[in-house]
């Protein structure tokens, strides 16, 4: 039997046009609710040490008003544990995080970070909290991920995202998704649950959802993106159709 793909929405970017102005409008809680009722199997957010887009005030609203599991994808800081510990979100996602950055450049280093991350690891799966790592389809970073004792990996999809951008489907575009193929199988033989995220949309989304070890897909700024066009709903809608398709698939397959 295929395992079910589960789709959590990031709402990052609907704060962004928010703080854009200022304000209240449009606000990260109202698309939650909508992403709820469109599919959406999650919610993420991501609190940022600069507060660019989610805030503290929505991070409090999400876990108080939002029935979904929330993600929070946090960096590896005592100001963000100590957040972390008040909420208890489902989920914390550690992510590698720099000021400088429009959005997350890369994969967090699980290998060579692994004194630093130990005690953040260890403190939030204390507290209950399913914790995550951000980090490279590459498997010595799952390898250290599961040394730390992380019981989730979530793989950077961006370097098979933008490959896609330049040969639409030729040799990086193959060779991106190879690493992200190896790396989901890699890490379920390992023993950890593998998730999959970044700059993902309808074109790219179809071949990484087949991807049968892979068990949730987060995906945020295209959603909202293509909300000015089609709707928020409409949107999640049709990417959460286009996963469902891609494992029927995977199960017609198997059947054939």
């Amino acid at each position: 039997m295929t395992r079910y793909l589960r789709l959590g929405v990031n709402i990052d970017h609907v704060a962004t046009i928010r703080n854009a102005r200022g304000g209240l409008h449009p606000d990260p809680v109202r698309a939650a609710r909508l992403a709820a009722q469109a599919g959406a199997d999650g919610i993420t957010a991501h609190l940022r040490e600069d507060r660019r887009h989610i805030s503290d005030e929505d991070i409090d609203r999400l876990t108080r008003e939002i029935d979904l599991p929330l993600n929070l994808e946090m960096a590896a800081t005592q100001e963000m544990l100590r957040i972390a510990l008040r909420h208890r979100p489902h989920a914390a996602c550690i992510v590698p995080e720099k000021r400088e950055e429009v959005t997350t450049e890369g994969g967090l280093d699980a290998h060579g970070g692994r004194t630093h991350l130990k005690a953040y690891v260890d403190d939030l799966k204390a507290a209950g909290i399913r914790v995550s790592l951000f980090v490279d389809p590459d498997p010595l970073q799952l390898d250290a991920a599961m040394a730390l004792g992380a019981p989730v990996v979530e793989l950077h999809t961006g370097a098979y995202c933008e490959s896609f951008l330049h040969d639409q489907g030729g040799p990086a575009t193959r060779a991106g998704f190879a690493k992200l193929e190896n790396a989901a199988a890699h890490a379920e033989a390992i023993g950890l649950e593998c998730h999959a995220g970044h700059g993902l949309t309808f074109d790219t989304v179809g071949p990484v959802a087949a991807i049968p070890t892979l068990v949730e897909l987060n995906i945020g700024h295209f959603l909202v993106g293509e909300a000015i066009f089609s709707g928020l709903d409409s949107a999640i809608r049709r990417m959460r159709a286009l996963m469902d398709k891609a494992r029927a698939e995977i199960h017609g397959a198997k059947g054939a």
